[in-house]
């Protein structure tokens, strides 16, 4: 398995290195397919949480994601770690209950049509992400991501949701054609937004 590290604003040390290749040994044993893992060890330079450590791999075709935040990048490595092995299990366990199924991807999540009831957020650094780019004059900061996506179903969707971690997925609908979001709600409650497209209408002439 290759393990890709890339440090931001900080130098990863051959110490840091040789522990990030012992935890990762739990990964190999948990999705032995897994060829390859990236890497981002990031200091934020906050008060609180500055060290931000991120895990992504691909298990099947699926994106895998964990990331973690602490005071210390080992103590954030330990978290992240454990996210990541728990995501792979989950996932492992949803393809085992389809096969004893006999259906081809695993039984559909329940999902209710609505508006979230709080703004989604996310972690404030993944790996691919683009530069940083500033709101007006103001400190706020927003990092622009571009994903290919190919359509899917809800049901996928929502799956791989749960293995990134987050708690929305904007994806491209199969079904209706339409961009998407699927949002976490209470419990195991989930929610989409469809986007409709509208048509300008032609102003007054003369």
């Amino acid at each position: 398995m290759d393990i890709v590290v890339t440090g931001r604003h900080i130098q990863v040390s051959d110490k840091f290195r040789a522990r990030l290749d012992d935890k990762l040994a739990k990964v190999a044993q948990v999705a032995p397919k897994i060829t390859r893992v990236d890497v981002v060890v990031t200091h934020e330079r906050t008060s609180r949480n500055s060290e931000f450590v991120e895990l992504t791999c691909r298990d099947r075709g699926s994106v895998v994601r964990a990331e973690a935040a602490s005071d210390d990048k080992y103590i954030a490595l330990d978290l992240a770690i454990e996210k990541l092995v728990e995501r792979l299990r989950r996932a492992n366990g949803r393809r085992r209950a389809a096969v004893r199924s006999a259906k081809p991807e695993a039984a559909p999540v329940p999902v209710q049509a609505g508006i979230p009831e709080s703004e989604p957020t996310t972690e404030p650094s993944s790996a691919g992400s683009g530069p940083f780019g500033a709101v007006g004059d103001s400190p706020i900061e927003v990092r622009e991501k571009v994903h290919p996506s190919e359509p899917m179903s809800l049901g996928e969707a929502v799956n791989r949701m749960e293995l990134i971690g987050h708690d929305f997925y904007l994806f491209n609908d199969a079904d209706t054609g339409r961009a998407s979001v699927v949002y976490r709600r209470r419990g195991w409650s989930y929610g989409v937004i469809h986007l409709e497209p509208v048509t300008a209408q032609p102003g007054p002439t003369g």
